[in-house]
């Protein structure tokens, strides 16, 4: 199978896909063949370029507008996303949000909103997707995507390092319990990335500067910071039939070594 058409049959919906590491994720399964791509986020001037965008590659796409971290609206998300597709094979949950928050100062409203939207979504966007594809015998493939937050995280980083450990679980979780109808469930952890919703939140929680990412990557071992579309790939990879039995694993994506001293 070749590399532009392996992903030929898919038919996904993505999470935060107008936007960042979700749209990458968006381009990289058009380019490779997709043959429908649901969006969802919240903003529908970015959702409508990035549906222009995806079309101009070959896929049908759609955009529905949502906040995920409204059950209600994600549940409507999730099944006006069935409908306008019909038939669905693959979910991508990129959306999240990383406020900060320590142990100490994290209120009981910024724990319920990261929590409802970095795990509460997930779980019944992968709930829907994973009984459509039981009533109808299909097989299918799931890429949540957590962080390396999930090892531990930053001090500021109390609950959401908390809410991408439960999806961690809930990704080994799903993949033991369906793995017998041939649904596969996996997971990248990518470390510091460069998106736009990565410069708001460092001039927002952190005062940096325009200049913030040069001085981040001029700091890192390779020079760089994670970049979405390189990332894409590893999830459109993990997306596809060529991905074979992978399933439950937990992809680290950095250049911090977990574990590793010097």
């Amino acid at each position: 199978m070749d590399s532009n058409t392996r992903n030929g049959n898919t038919r996904a919906i993505i999470t935060g896909g107008a936007q960042g590491l979700g749209l990458a994720i968006a381009h990289q399964l058009a380019e490779e063949g997709a043959q429908a791509l649901v969006l969802i986020g919240r903003s529908e001037e970015k959702g409508r370029a990035a549906v222009a965008a995806i079309e101009a590659l070959g896929a049908e796409a759609h955009f529905i507008s949502a906040e995920l971290s409204d059950i209600d609206a994600c549940q409507r998300a999730g099944a006006q996303a069935l409908e306008r597709l019909g038939t669905v094979n693959a979910l991508v949950n990129a959306a999240a949000t990383s406020a900060r928050g320590t142990l100490v100062d994290t209120t009981p409203a910024l724990f319920d909103r990261i929590f409802a939207t970095n795990v509460r979504a997930p779980f019944f966007l992968m709930q829907a997707v994973v009984a459509h594809l039981l009533n109808s015998g299909s097989t299918g493939s799931i890429v949540n995507v957590l962080s390396m937050a999930a090892h531990g995280g930053a001090s500021y980083l109390s609950p959401y390092a908390a809410s991408k450990g439960a999806l961690a679980t809930l990704t080994r979780n799903a993949a033991h319990a369906y793995r017998g109808s041939r649904i596969r469930v996996n997971a990248v952890l990518p470390g510091w990335m460069d998106t736009p919703g990565e410069t708001v939140v460092q001039q927002t929680f952190h005062d940096a500067g325009e200049n913030w990412l040069a001085e981040a990557e001029a700091g890192q071992p390779m020079g760089q910071l994670v970049k979405p579309d390189q990332l894409a790939m590893l999830v459109a990879y993990m997306i596809s039939p060529q991905s074979g039995v992978m399933t439950g694993a937990l992809v680290d994506y950095d250049q911090t070594v977990v574990g590793a001293a010097d």
